[in-house]
């Protein structure tokens, strides 16, 4: 998410510029409880803030991210509003008129958007209006992007599932038909669901037939008792497989077990 941040903070800035006319729009983002890093540039500048990392209630952009609230001056370097940590830095790129509004997300700080002017001028409402609308314009794009994100999520891990239960199924009725033929294309069906994405990992280990059964159950949310019924087998029967699963995965947990055996590629 931070990239995509990134990305929509750089693009609003163009857009600041243009609405409001000043020379220069920047932007920094929230890196930490106590730190805004300056990034992004639109205008006229010589790169003496670029990669400034802006110490929470110091300047103008760490007093807004302390606020919370747009913050303007008319002189940076004769206010009193602000600290001057930075005035050399200001002073080096030629910037006296300065506003910045920030970008709230959960009720949090994100990022600082700015227009600076280098000469001390009073800034007008319409710069401000422009600024602080296009603070809320990043902040509900964020949150569109993070749903988007989110949902996709939950659709790969439903989609993961639906695999996972489709191969322990395939597993357990190549286990009980007769015909050696189906039981060796029931075999070859859950390879392919396997390999339908190439492992993070090479795998270290085997595990028998049963043990991957366990474990692609157990990646279902099952229960032992569960399991045991759907393998017709005894609780302790498959405490033991999981045992000596997570024992050949180094795994201290069913979900370490499960986790480490889709990363090596035996389990969909």
């Amino acid at each position: 998410m931070p990239e995509k941040v990134n990305g929509i903070v750089a693009d609003a800035i163009r857009r600041v510029r243009t609405s409001s006319g000043v020379p220069l729009a920047f932007a920094g983002v929230v890196t930490g409880p106590t730190t805004l890093r300056l990034q992004h540039f639109v205008g006229q500048h010589v790169g003496a803030l670029s990669g400034l990392s802006v110490d929470v209630g110091h300047g103008l952009g760490g007093k807004v991210v302390a606020l919370n609230r747009l913050l303007a001056v008319d002189d940076y370097l004769r206010t009193p509003q602000i600290t001057h940590r930075y005035n050399t830095l200001i002073e080096r790129e030629g910037l006296r008129a300065v506003m910045a509004a920030p970008v709230i997300v959960d009720r949090s700080p994100v990022a600082v958007i700015y227009g600076a002017m280098h000469t001390p001028t009073p800034i007008g409402g319409r710069m401000l209006d422009a600024l602080a609308s296009e603070a809320r314009a990043v902040e509900q794009e964020i949150v569109a992007a993070r749903a988007r994100m989110e949902h996709a999520a939950e659709g790969e891990n439903e989609m993961r599932d639906r695999m996972t239960a489709a191969f322990a199924r395939l597993r357990d009725l190549a286990g009980t038909v007769d015909d050696a033929r189906i039981a060796e294309e029931l075999e070859a069906i859950t390879r392919v669901l396997i390999a339908g994405e190439e492992p993070a990992e090479e795998p270290t280990v085997e595990l028998t037939g049963r043990e991957r059964d366990v474990l692609s159950l157990a990646a279902l949310g099952y229960p032992n008792a569960r399991i045991a019924e759907t393998l017709g087998i005894t609780v302790h029967t498959v405490k033991g497989y999981m045992k000596d699963a997570m024992r050949k995965l180094g795994a201290s947990s069913r979900l370490e077990a499960v986790v480490t055996a889709r990363r090596s590629g035996l389990l969909p």
